[in-house]
């Protein structure tokens, strides 16, 4: 559908108001449904049997002693999930890392699984499932993976994207490179130089609800998936396909979700509970641990980053170069190539490179994280920016605001800007009080930008008005931070109604055409889309009724504010007609009315942030103190206001845990050593400051409300941000993510 993009002169009466979440009270009182507090009749406890090992050959597996276990209904392998993926080669993976096949590549890897009548069968019959293995040599930083000589995890790795084509497998499974004009030449013109390599650990998203899922295979073929997920329509085709049936044939409901974040865009469990499902004929549930969730669930990259950036005396950078290696696991992935595509895109570069390598580790399965791989190129860009400016005697957000990309800039990664966000981020923060305020002794402040893509894709909504007069919304994108509220507020702006009278659920696959992954920021943006289409839909049959009532041609009615009204002089006599009086004439005039949409929601928009940070650190333990935190974004057109600030804070909370506290600690076993919240500490409310947030809407033209996605942007700048404060506190430069107390002292001893 097209749309006419008049955002910028619209006003809104119910778009941009603060009305409570529909779904609050529920979550408050515990009446939520989340993916473990769903159970069936008869259903089976699932369990499922991790490699102790980095790296082995699965040499023989002997489950027959499990099997005789009373209570035991089903033991599963990777010979009880065969392989339907018909060579495609990414499907495979996911279905390798479901099941091992014929190695355990990670610390967690799922060998073998079990169904059984409670959690204590089950767990006992894990322990007699017998598997020899041949431990082979692991490797698990990126640099020690990306090096010659390195232990090689899978043999028919060949590098992709070099030329000639490697002869020999690798651990590097894809060389990416983006940019434009001479890197070179331009770096020759340059007075300043900075040159630097910088390393970002690797962390997990954090959600507190772990995996969980019920699964129910019938005896007719069909199935049903009970889980938490971010993309409910995504798992059916993934968990169909591993299994070798039609997608058709699998029911899947989301739950509430307990965060997600991108963790929860991947298949994990969910394919082996349907398995078990199947081989025993009755329904299981399987919640993974916290234990699980760490070893077993995708995390972030671990990082090293080179960066090169050359700038003329009075301030402009002449070129930018940079070499990113990111781990993926054992698996190949695309961590490397989105981290180069972002790394500069806040600049106007006429001279970039950016070069991206996909290393193979022994650890879990890399995963999305809000804004999947920008934090850490923003870590090493703008780190080398502060310094640039510093070494310029320039101030750190004037340099900046200098050399930011504007509308008609041609991006690093390729791509012309539109209308962008990035300059007035900058000019915001350079007139707001944050940046004027004092800072004390052994206090430093530091400020950084972001860029995120964010995504539309295929979307499909019904919109359905009952005789009540009252709306149901049923979208397709999961909701993950408050969109139903979103969604709810665009549908009552359209139809001119108050937003009482709307209600959005989440419908299961089984009622409702495809929807893509609620991720890239697209859940708001690409279901507003669609909610205003079958809005729009849903007003054509409103007037077409109201003209059939009035017994006058259609072109003769117009709807304003929740109204049919007649136009024209010679229906001057006629009362309009709300919503809710048509609706209930509907049954005399034809029948129920709805709108329907479905599309594919083209132009999201990209965004652009910038945060500003104050941090003290103890010169003695060198124990960091967030002191205060203000977030600048541009978002478009906030559609709830305080959902938007939370989605700011939320980043800027989780990027400050990961600049400071979070990584992933393994042994010389290759086996991960902290493996649940307090060992791996993510940040509580007493390690936080109030997060201060502004707001800035510079409408996207592809969207009728000039709606831009801002779930993920808000991740981009603190790793950097709080880096650069630290090293202004300390007045050493930090090159290693997180910045935990003994890496500081290392730092000002060093």
């Amino acid at each position: 559908m097209d749309f006419d993009p008049s955002h910028a002169k619209r006003s809104f009466s119910s778009v941009g108001t603060r009305p409570i979440r529909p779904d609050g009270v529920d979550k408050v009182t515990g009446r939520a449904r989340y993916g473990a507090d769903f159970n069936m009749p008869g259903q089976l406890v699932g369990r499922i049997l991790r490699s102790p090992h980095a790296h082995a050959i699965i040499r023989k597996i002997d489950t027959s002693k499990a099997e005789q276990l009373a209570g035991v209904k089903a033991v599963l392998t990777a010979a009880d999930l065969p392989d339907f993926t018909d060579g495609d080669a990414a499907m495979y993976d996911i279905l390798d890392n479901c099941m091992a096949r014929r190695k355990a590549l990670y610390d967690g890897h799922a060998v073998a699984a079990v169904a059984a009548v409670d959690a204590r069968v089950a767990k006992q019959a894990l322990k007699l499932i017998e598997i020899e293995y041949e431990i082979l040599p692991h490797v698990t930083d990126v640099d020690e993976a990306f090096a010659d000589g390195a232990p090689l995890i899978n043999d028919t790795i060949i590098t992709a994207g070099v030329e000639p084509r490697p002869e020999r497998a690798s651990n590097v499974s894809m060389r990416s490179q983006f940019g434009h004009g001479d890197v070179d030449a331009g770096m020759a013109k340059a007075d300043v130089v900075v040159e630097r390599t910088f390393k970002t650990e690797q962390t997990h998203q954090g959600y507190i609800e772990p995996h969980a899922c019920v699964a129910n295979f019938n005896a007719d073929g069909t199935a049903e998936l009970w889980v938490c997920t971010q993309g409910h329509f995504v798992y059916r085709q993934h968990c169909a396909q591993l299994l070798g049936i039609a997608a058709s044939k699998l029911r899947v409901t989301s739950s509430e979700i307990g965060g997600g974040f991108g963790g929860k865009t991947h298949v994990w469990a969910e394919p082996v509970a349907l398995a078990l499902s199947r081989k025993a004929g009755r329904p299981v549930k399987l919640v993974m641990t916290r234990d699980e969730v760490f070893r077993a669930s995708g995390p972030t990259s671990a990082t090293s980053i080179d960066v090169k950036i050359g700038a003329m005396k009075d301030g402009t950078i002449v070129a930018a170069d940079a070499t990113l290696r990111y781990s993926c696991g054992p698996y190949t992935g695309a961590w490397a190539e989105t981290g180069a595509m972002t790394a500069f895109a806040c600049y106007k570069l006429e001279n970039v490179r950016t070069v991206g390598y996909e290393v193979l580790v022994n650890r879990p399965k890399t995963a999305a994280y809000r804004a999947p791989s920008a934090p850490m190129a923003a870590f090493a860009v703008e780190s080398a920016i502060d310094e640039l400016a510093k070494k310029l005697g320039m101030d750190a957000v004037d340099f900046r605001i200098q050399n930011a990309a504007k509308e008609g800039t041609r991006s690093s990664y390729g791509p012309v800007y539109g209308p962008i966000g990035i300059g007035p981020t900058l000019e915001a923060v350079k007139n707001h009080p944050h940046m004027k305020a004092p800072l004390g002794e052994n206090q430093g402040r530091g400020m950084a930008c972001g860029f995120w893509f964010n995504f539309g894709g295929q979307t499909c909504v019904d919109l359905n008005i009952g005789m009540d007069g009252t709306v149901s919304l049923a979208v397709g994108t999961v909701d993950v931070g408050g969109s139903r509220a979103s969604l709810s507020l665009v549908a009552a702006e359209e139809l001119g109604i108050d937003y009482g009278q709307v209600r959005a659920v989440i419908a299961d696959t089984s009622s409702l055409g495809y929807n893509d992954m609620t991720d890239g920021s697209r859940g708001t943006f690409s279901s507003s889309m669609a909610t205003i289409s079958a809005a729009r839909n849903a007003m054509k049959t409103l007037r077409e009724r109201a003209a059939q009532m009035w017994d006058i041609p259609v072109e003769e009615v117009a709807w304003e504010r929740g109204h049919a009204v007649a136009t024209g002089s010679s229906h001057g006599n006629l009362p309009p007609l709300s919503l809710k009086e048509i609706a209930a004439a509907s049954g005399n005039t034809g029948g129920p009315i709805a709108g329907h949409s479905e599309l594919v929601a083209d132009g999201a928009g990209v965004s652009f942030a910038t945060h500003i940070c104050d941090v003290e650190v103890d010169p003695e333990t060198g124990g960091t103190r967030v002191l205060r935190y203000t977030v600048v974004q541009d978002a478009g057109k906030a559609v709830h206001p305080t959902y938007v600030e939370g989605q700011y804070q939320g980043g800027a909370a989780q990027g400050i845990g990961w600049a400071l506290n979070e990584e992933y600690i393994y042994g010389k076993d290759g086996r991960l050593q902290n493996a649940g919240f307090l060992d791996y500490r993510i940040p509580v409310c007493s390690d936080l400051p109030m997060i201060d947030t502004q707001i800035l809407e510079i409408p996207n033209p592809n969207h009728p409300y000039g709606v831009r996605g801002v779930g993920e942007t808000s991740i981009v700048p603190p790793l950097a941000a709080v880096a650069n404060a630290v090293s202004n506190a300390v007045g050493v430069r930090m090159e290693h993510i997180p910045m935990s107390p003994p890496r500081i002292l290392a730092a000002l001893d060093a």
